[in-house]
């Protein structure tokens, strides 16, 4: 995998997330200092049908799967890193019919944990609609069975 460029990565990586594929999420960019995802506004992510609004939970999703894909932006090499922590602040309800931007950098490497930081966005990052800090266990490369059963890593 670290043959592949930064964005190819993130993509394959986006790409075994079953629950990632349903809500239409499409890696928006990605480069060494982060990874942007986007989530597409659908009718299926809708909290409140009265007024349109995106629920949350795909605010959430969108950002702990920012967080943890932006792992491949810094890593040499896929490795496993779950989720530990993530706490994410709402400032607004996104607006309804626009597509929602999720950006994440790893601000911190260790040989065990990987600290992650970012924010939600719809038509202007300077104008987030949530932030978002995370940590990542880093559990190493998966076994030669994990990749060949996954996809992930090859």
């Amino acid at each position: 995998m670290s043959n592949f460029p930064i964005i190819e990565r993130a993509q394959r990586f986006l790409s075994v997330l079953r629950h990632c594929q349903v809500l239409g999420m499409s890696v928006h960019s990605a480069e060494p200092k982060g990874l942007i995802l986007r989530l597409p506004y659908s009718e299926q992510i809708v909290g409140n049908p009265e007024t349109g609004v995106i629920h949350g939970g795909a605010i959430t999703t969108l950002m702990d799967t920012t967080c943890g894909i932006s792992t491949v932006c810094v890593l040499p090499e896929f490795e496993i890193c779950p989720t530990l922590d993530l706490r994410i602040d709402y400032m607004h309800p996104a607006e309804p019919n626009k597509d929602v931007f999720g950006f994440a950098e790893c601000y911190r490497v260790t040989e065990n944990i990987i600290f992650t930081r970012g924010y939600a966005y719809q038509d202007n990052p300077d104008e987030p609609i949530a932030h978002v800090v995370g940590a990542f266990m880093r559990m190493g490369k998966p076994t030669d069975l994990q990749r060949t059963s996954k996809g992930v890593g090859q």
